[in-house]
């Protein structure tokens, strides 16, 4: 079997580009694979056209082989946009290997070792607890998913004295608890807007009587010995790594003890190969995984079977394939024109069950069927992240 072709597409998952990579074999085979929206989305077509230069004729079966000429061609450590495509070309690497076989990518990981996986749903804001309670209750009713993740801040941190805004957050917190079903867990992601570690301390340990099921990247990923401060000063759970390209990153973010959870991006550290040398070191180190996931269903697919083989695997980003933004609704809350606003390049995602992705093991590869006749057909859509501005006109972290 030898790669004889790489399709490229540009399809969309609601407000956000998303691209897709084909990659052919001359038997037939095609596998599939999605990158990190990073952005410039655009110059990644040129970039994969590029690395299939590199790797045409080869046999896709030999993945650890191909994922460390496409790392090692680059002399330097590639970058967000190199990582981005070569993990896309990974995934369709373990896709063929899998399809041929006639088995789900995860019995190559070394077989499940959990029969479902467990997700929690990203709300990312913070809205009033009546509200978020609403928006809980309904997710709960109709996918059972009872782990939901928020933002943190209740009022403008640039904008109010730093003592109020841990005060407010505080007081979110305590009315969440008060509003929600005791049995939910909630996250809450700091989105890494905090320059100073002891602010981030003050925040995380505002939220900790509360009981966080994890406190995610209050502050910037370059400095690991700060991450170390951070969490030696915290009595909450700690989550990152979302930001952090390969293992060696990791590893310097583990030695320092610098959190309780990793989450490494699947589709930004290079893929599966990289994913599982990353998580090796996270279990040597007595660390869980809950994989960064706020990409597409495909994305998801991807996810799923990592975390079904992973023993140290905590819980999994999710998203819905249909709604609008980034926003939650329910098939009995969204619209027909809302349901216009989703991911489709997919035709069959995974959707929760009792708050759980049910694996598919009649199923090879990534187990789910691409929409062909979709992809290629579709607008591009612009996305750029809003950096906010301080009341003295500098740019603050978005």
């Amino acid at each position: 079997m030898k790669i004889d072709r790489l399709r490229v597409f540009m399809s969309r998952d609601k407000d956000r580009p998303r691209v897709v990579v084909a990659l052919d074999t001359d038997e037939g085979i095609t596998g599939w694979g999605e990158c990190y929206n990073h952005g410039p989305d655009l110059a990644l077509f040129p970039l994969l056209e590029y690395l299939l230069l590199f790797i045409k004729g080869q046999d896709p079966r030999r993945i650890t082989h191909i994922h460390q000429y496409l790392m090692k061609q680059t002399r330097f450590p590639p970058g967000a946009l190199g990582l981005a495509a070569i993990s896309a070309i990974d995934h369709c690497l373990w896709d063929i290997s899998a399809k041929a076989l006639g088995v789900p990518v995860y019995q190559l990981l070394g077989g499940r070792v959990r029969d479902k996986v467990e997700i929690y749903a990203g709300m990312y804001t913070a809205p009033d607890a009546p509200q978020a309670r609403d928006a809980m209750d309904a997710l709960n009713e109709e996918w059972g998913i009872k782990a939901f993740k928020l933002s943190p801040y209740r009022i403008d941190m640039h904008r109010h004295r730093w003592g109020e805004v841990v005060r407010s957050s505080a007081d979110y917190f305590r009315q969440l608890r008060e509003t929600v079903k005791p049995e939910y867990e909630l996250a809450f992601d700091a989105h890494a807007k905090i320059f100073e570690t002891t602010q981030a301390v003050q925040l995380g340990n505002a939220l900790a009587p509360y009981d966080p099921l994890f406190f995610e990247e209050p502050i910037r990923p370059e400095n690991f010995e700060a991450w170390g401060e951070l969490k030696r000063g915290l009595s909450c759970t700690l989550a990152t790594g979302e930001s952090l390209y390969s293992r060696f990153e990791f590893l310097r973010l583990l030695q320092v003890r610098g959190c309780d959870i990793i989450q490494p991006d699947i589709c930004v550290v290079g893929g599966i190969t990289e994913m599982l040398q990353i998580n090796a070191l996270a279990q040597a180190h007595m660390v869980s995984i809950a994989p960064h996931n706020p990409m597409g269903p495909l994305a998801t697919a991807v996810n799923l079977h990592f975390c079904a083989s992973q023993p140290n695997f905590r819980i999994l980003e999710y998203r819905l394939p249909a709604g609008p933004g980034y926003a939650f609704g329910t098939d009995s809350t969204v619209t027909a024109e809302v349901r216009s606003e989703g991911a489709w390049y997919v035709k069959d995602p995974y959707m929760p069950k009792d708050g759980y992705l049910e694996l598919r093991p009649d199923r090879p590869g990534w187990g789910v069927e691409m929409d062909e006749a979709l992809l290629g057909t579709e607008h591009y859509i612009h996305w750029e992240r809003k950096v906010p501005t301080k009341p003295d006109g500098s740019s603050a972290y978005a």
